[in-house]
């Protein structure tokens, strides 16, 4: 089947809209600095005016005679002599250019609230950055803080710090990462806290570079992104962070967004993904996104261990192999996962050995949600019966030969509880909500370049695919669509993007109303299974 073009909305729209948006602006700017003279005369004409008539309203008005007698004959003295007018008019215009100037003065430095934020500031490194025997210390009680910060400073309206870079001694141990948060943490505290961080340090120039981050859109809502099968889009992120772009409906308007991608299948250097987050983070929202986007090209089979129907709008749906909640549901789905990933690696291998391509029941990819094994795994345990997580070894470690990509979900406080394949073989994480520094690591690995903040939106956090560059993130908001406290806009985005193929309770309270005839064999469910106690 022939691949349908894309629109020319989202191939070539973004950018027209934005080349058009650099030519009226810099057309402006032309516009501005050629009749710039004519403005500075039409403001100093405007000037004189109203001094004029200020002069005029402040005169008596038994002198005002004698003063329109005196214009009028010194008008007419200048019409009499020779180039009168031509003087007259290069006078009025030069006096109205020497009024019109802009004599607004230019900000040479810190104001005396910034002088001393700069100085409480450079009185509170000096202890990080200072040494006894230093005959010539950058940093000393009482010193010249404009050696140490220069001019490279930026503050904001509210006189508080946006931009900061520091010039600190050789000998600072900056490759020592508690030496470098201590530092961190000083600058996070005296530049004003409730707000995000990036520090950019540079070993072998000796500087440290402080930038306040702009916080990331929550208004962009689950829909088809421009991707290539094979690639996921987790959120998205710094516009410096990554290098491509896709155009996204933010709201009523179309732009272009800075994407994290994440990519799967047989060339995959990180085929699984761990999320980790507290209650209310925005890891089922994640979880939600990544099914309607592999429902695009594969299969989802999906395991709720927290029972509470987050993923009802997907049963039924074409694509769907399974939304189970239950114990019992959720150990027989694994296992058929388990002997599926074995039976594709089996069919790969004889096609390989005989010569012959893959077969088509085979090339479709598998995706494997499983939200909260930890809630399953102790039920398990209280049942006697074996942990739903034993199945996933085999998904885990031959998944992506297979095709077959596995995505677990579960809290803060129960990552302890998962087995060590699966915190080995998930080498993509994702850390969603409030985390200090200390969490994220032992999530991702390696602290975040910026400093965390307490109140964050849901789906706001930081990723890191297998040994890359940590990044923020902020996942598009894909609510549970029949939730009622769920908007009318974000519901409807989350529908569009289901694929054919009636939902199982629309589909059985049609056939319960006589709309449609009851399917053979097929059991009128109205709610997902609760988890088995």
């Amino acid at each position: 089947m022939a691949r349908r073009p894309l629109p020319r909305i989202l191939t070539g729209g973004s950018a027209s809209i934005t080349r058009s948006r650099e030519i009226a602006r810099t057309a402006a700017d032309n516009a501005t600095d050629v009749l710039h003279p004519l403005i500075t005369v039409t403001r100093g004409l405007r000037l004189l005016a109203g001094a004029g008539r200020q002069k005029w309203a402040a005169t008596p008005r038994d002198r005002r005679g004698h003063v329109l007698f005196l214009v009028a004959a010194c008008v007419l003295a200048l019409a009499l002599i020779p180039y009168g007018p031509l003087l007259a008019l290069v006078s009025v215009m030069g006096a109205a250019a020497w009024r019109g100037r802009d004599r607004s003065p230019a900000k040479t430095g810190p104001d005396e609230a910034e002088t001393a934020r700069l100085r409480a500031l450079y009185e509170a490194l000096v202890p990080h950055f200072s040494v006894a025997d230093d005959p010539g210390p950058l940093f000393s009680h009482g010193g010249d803080w404009e050696k140490a910060f220069g001019t490279s400073y930026v503050f904001d309206g509210d006189g508080r710090l946006t931009r900061l870079q520091v010039t600190y001694p050789a000998y600072f141990t900056d490759g020592d990462p508690a030496s470098r948060e201590r530092v961190e943490q000083v600058l996070h505290a005296k530049s004003g806290r409730g707000r995000e961080y990036h520090f950019a340090w540079d070993e072998e120039g000796n500087h440290l570079l402080m930038t306040v981050l702009a916080a990331l859109p929550t208004t962009i809502a689950a829909q088809r992104f421009v991707t290539a099968p094979g690639e996921t889009v987790l959120g998205f992120t710094d516009a410096d962070a990554v290098r491509r772009t896709v155009p996204v409906q933010d709201g009523d308007a179309t732009r272009d967004a800075s994407p994290v991608i994440w990519r799967t299948g047989a060339r995959s250097t990180e085929p699984h993904l761990l999320i980790a987050g507290h209650p209310g983070s925005g890891t089922t929202t994640l979880m939600r996104s990544l099914a309607l986007q592999a429902l695009q090209h594969g299969d989802v089979l999906v395991v709720e261990g927290g029972g509470t129907g987050e993923y009802g709008f997907l049963t039924g749906r074409d694509g769907v192999l399974a939304v189970e909640c239950g114990l019992a549901g959720a150990l027989a789905t694994l296992e058929w996962a388990a002997h599926e990933t074995e039976r594709r690696l089996i069919a790969a291998n004889r096609a390989r050995q005989a010569g012959h391509p893959e077969p088509e029941d085979i090339k479709r990819p598998l995706w494997i949600l499983l939200d909260r094994p930890s809630a399953l795994g102790h039920l398990a345990a209280a049942d006697g019966r074996q942990d739903p997580q034993e199945h996933l070894q085999v998904p885990l470690r031959h998944g992506r030969a297979a095709g077959v990509t596995v995505v677990v979900a579960d809290q803060f406080d129960s990552l302890d509880a998962l087995t060590e394949t699966v915190r080995t073989h998930t080498r993509a994480r994702v850390v969603l909500g409030p985390a200090d520094r200390e969490q994220v690591e032992s999530v991702l690995g390696t602290r975040p370049h910026t400093t965390p903040t307490q109140d964050v939106p849901p789906g706001r956090g930081y990723t890191r695919l297998g040994t890359g560059e940590v990044l923020r993130l902020q996942v598009p908001a894909t609510p549970d669509p029949y939730d009622e406290a769920t908007s009318e806009a974000h519901r409807r985005a989350v529908l569009d993007l289901l694929p054919g193929g009636a939902p199982v309770v629309e589909r059985a309270e049609a056939q319960a109303g006589g709309e449609l005839p009851p399917v053979p064999g097929e059991p009128l469910v109205g709610a997902p299974a609760a988890a088995e106690g």
